[in-house]
Order: structure tokens, then C-alpha cells, then sequence
């Protein structure tokens, strides 16, 4: 996703981060500092404070692409409950790319064939 998204913003097309989890790794860190990153928006949530991707801040910008992290994510507290319906709202209003961990396809499976 990320590798695809340098490419494209070499060639001049507009792609911003919604959201991307480096989870500590350094290589993915390295190369999200390529790209323009859309800040996140603090959340209040049962006495804590999180940061979630900010939809509102994405479509306002209107980039060509927004590059969008784990789309299994479940909110704390948000419009939508779950990333994916984020994604949806955006696809609307433009292109995305996504990224979702293989686990979560693999749990879906398991559980369609029990």
C-alpha cells in the first residue's frame, strides 16, 4: 500500500495518509514520512483520550488518494462503527487504498465454515 502510494505521489497524483499503524516497525515508518499525513482527532472515550482517523478532515482535503489502515479497525467512538464504513464514505468522494491484516480474513473464514 505504502510502496504503491510513493509511487503515485512521484508521479504527481495527490495521495494523503488517513491512517496508517506503524506498530513500532521502522521500515514503515521510514516511509510514511514521504507522504502528507491528515492529523488525527481526539476522541474522548469512557474517561480516555484516542486519537481516530478524522473522515471529516479527509474529505474536506479532497486528496486523490487516502491511504487507510486497518480496515477492520473497530471505533472507540465515531460516526461509524467500523473503519470499513469509513472507507465507504470515502470512496465516495474519491479513491482509497486499504490495508487489512490477513488475520482478520482468516478468523471470517474459520467461522463461515463452522
Amino acid at each position: 500500500m505504502l510502496t504503491e502510494a510513493i509511487r503515485r505521489h512521484a508521479r504527481g497524483e495527490d495521495v494523503v495518509i488517513g491512517v496508517v499503524e506503524t506498530h513500532g516497525r521502522k521500515g514503515v515508518g521510514e516511509l510514511i514520512v514521504n507522504l502528507e499525513v491528515v492529523p488525527r482527532k481526539a476522541i474522548e472515550y469512557k474517561g480516555a483520550v484516542f486519537e481516530e482517523m478524522d473522515v471529516d478532515a479527509i474529505l474536506a482535503r479532497k486528496p486523490r488518494v487516502a491511504l487507510i489502515d486497518e480496515l477492520a479497525h473497530q471505533h472507540r467512538s465515531s460516526k461509524h462503527r467500523k473503519r470499513y464504513e469509513d472507507v465507504f464514505e470515502l470512496l465516495d468522494a474519491g479513491s482509497t487504498f486499504s490495508h487489512m491484516n490477513i488475520q482478520h480474513l482468516e478468523s471470517v473464514t474459520r467461522r463461515c465454515r463452522e
